[in-house]
């Protein structure tokens, strides 16, 4: 179904505005896309729409316009907003340094009937959900739709926190938009967190409609609420998760930051400063909503895990939904944790997230000579295949440094964002040792992953350099090439496996471990590099299954 754009008596509002502002709108075809008219004193009306803004007319605004149009709104709040009986339309004040009104903004309400489709997955899933993006972008029309589909559909209690009465518009009696829901006003900005908790307290409400939380104590009452197990539906000031997180007044709403300082053995492990951000505690909203505009949405299933990963310094791929002409929804592109198995991989991904499955470019000192060994064996094995031009994935890798490279040299490199998409994957060399499921996705896709000694210049340009040149050789005889490339990838991949069983479980732990079957070359060389750790191991097996098990010391 189509959805269905209702102009919430426009009538009403152009009535109010002088004479000469009524004539000049009229004049125009576009009132269906009127966002707001702006008046302001001894200067030209203007009427703002979703892609331009034009003057009304050739008349300044008098005084006399001005306080004639404001007898016939309601009484103005605190926060200098007023509204039209019983409509959803909002007019705004600007005040002198009297207290006297010399400008009124007057924006136009609506009620969208049909938007909620993007979402009505998550809104029913009974998990709080916030809703976030630029003003105007239409997230108070989009509660107030969401309001109304759970009282009247979803048949639950649901009580809307009305601030400015702009989700249920002007006056004592609800404007029908928000359906069978209740209304609680609030008589100043600065008790919606006292409204908040009565109306917990009071109502047995099932769902919560806020719209705009914008302080501490809002945000505070946000958590006591979903921690009673009451369902939040709310807008939030930020564009994005990485404005909240650098907003300290909002950021308890995705689970709060704070600063923790590591020992420094766990400060090597994650190859990080001692004292890092963390997440301080489960999110107040489990799932978040950018509204990039109208019709397309992003989607943060997980805010817990997308908050970890941008204080890691990863880039999350949220999913994208839009809303078509016929009323359908689509989606653009689908996160990790969909149904869909089409894995969308972040564009910056931190370096302690990847695991080393295909060549090592460095044998820099380790803690040891065996790490030396290793990373040589797997380093001897190296020849990527790549045909056409190369499409590297740059992973814990600043991109602005591989885009100089190759706008410097004039290379035939781009970069992806997809592993799918990707011929090479490359990285630091400290991460080499978690997420195995990161190393299976790149050996399902056969991606290859280059490992450098640091992000520098010079060596992203060494390495780009390596890879170029390697592309040049193989790209006559791409068939037996890409053979090879797959069988050195099954047997780098079991020179890693090798490697992190002996030095997470059988010398620490003390303890046997059978790795997986393989063939016999590579059972020879897992054996190889088991002596370079002067333990011992055997073969178990028949045929096709055959496997390595390595004993303690």
């Amino acid at each position: 179904m189509t959805p269905k754009l209702i102009t919430d008596d426009l009538n009403k509002l152009l009535t109010v505005l002088p004479l000469a502002v009524q004539k000049a709108l009229a004049v125009n075809n576009c009132q269906d896309e009127l966002l707001e008219v702006v008046l302001d004193l001894g200067r030209l009306p203007e009427a703002r729409f979703s892609s331009k803004a034009i003057t009304l007319g050739n008349e300044y605004l008098s005084r006399n316009d001005l306080q004639a149009t404001i007898k016939q709104l309601g009484e103005f709040g605190t926060d200098n907003r007023a509204g039209i009986e019983r409509t959803l339309h909002r007019i705004s004040a600007i005040r002198n340094r009297k207290e006297e009104v010399i400008g009124l903004t007057c924006r136009v309400g609506r009620a969208v009937f049909g938007t909620v489709a993007l979402v009505r997955d998550l809104v029913e899933s009974n998990q709080s959900l916030l809703l976030m993006g630029r003003p105007g972008v239409g997230k108070t029309t989009v509660l107030r739709e969401i309001a109304r589909v759970l009282a009247d559909e979803v048949q639950k209690r649901v009580v809307v926190i009305d601030t400015s009465n702009e989700i249920a518009g002007d006056g004592d009696i609800p404007h029908p938009a928000i359906g069978r829901a209740r209304r609680m006003q609030v008589t100043k900005p600065e008790k919606q967190h006292q409204v908040m908790i009565e109306a917990v307290e009071n109502h047995m409400p099932e769902v919560i409609v806020i719209d705009e939380i914008g302080t501490t104590l809002e945000a505070q009452a946000a958590r006591t609420i979903a921690e009673r197990g009451v369902q939040l539906i709310a807008t939030a000031h930020g564009n994005s998760i990485e404005n909240l997180i650098k907003n300290p007044t909002l950021s308890d709403l995705i689970g709060g930051i704070q600063s923790v300082t590591l020992g420094d053995e766990e400060a090597r492990r994650r190859h990080t400063q001692k004292t890092v951000l963390e997440r301080a505690a489960d999110p107040t909203f489990p799932i978040a909503v950018e509204i990039n505009s109208r019709d397309c949405w992003s989607i943060h299933k997980d805010v817990a895990t997308t908050v970890d990963l941008l204080l890691r310094g990863q880039s999350p791929k949220p999913q994208k939904r839009a809303l078509g002409n016929d009323g359908e929804v689509h989606v653009l592109s689908v996160d990790e944790g969909s149904i869909n198995h089409k894995r969308p991989a972040p564009k910056l991904i931190a370096s302690h997230q990847i695991n080393n499955h295909y060549l090592v470019e460095t044998n820099s000192v380790s803690k040891d000579n065996h790490q030396t060994h290793a990373n040589s064996a797997i380093e001897n094995m190296e020849k990527p295949v790549f045909i056409n031009s190369l499409n590297i994935l740059c992973c814990g890798i600043s991109t602005q440094i591989v885009e100089e490279v190759i706008r410097h040299h004039n290379w035939p490199v781009h970069q992806v964002e997809a592993i799918d998409q990707s011929d090479v994957l490359i990285t630091i060399r400290h991460g080499l040792s978690e997420h195995p499921a990161i190393r299976r996705e790149a050996r399902k896709h056969r991606i290859p992953i280059l490992v450098i000694k640091s992000n520098t210049l010079h060596q992203v340009e060494r390495a780009i350099k390596r890879l170029l040149s390697r592309h040049d050789k193989s790209s006559n005889n791409q068939n037996s090439s890409a053979k090879l490339c797959s069988d050195q990838d099954d047997a780098v991949s079991a020179l890693e496996e090798c490697r992190l069983a002996l030095e997470k479980v059988v010398v620490p732990l003390g303890k046997p471990v059978d790795l997986l079957p393989r063939n016999t070359a590579v059972l020879q060389m897992q054996s190889d590099l088991v002596h370079r750790y002067r333990l011992r191991c055997d073969v178990f097996g028949q045929s096709n299954d055959q496997r390595l098990r390595v004993y303690p010391p």
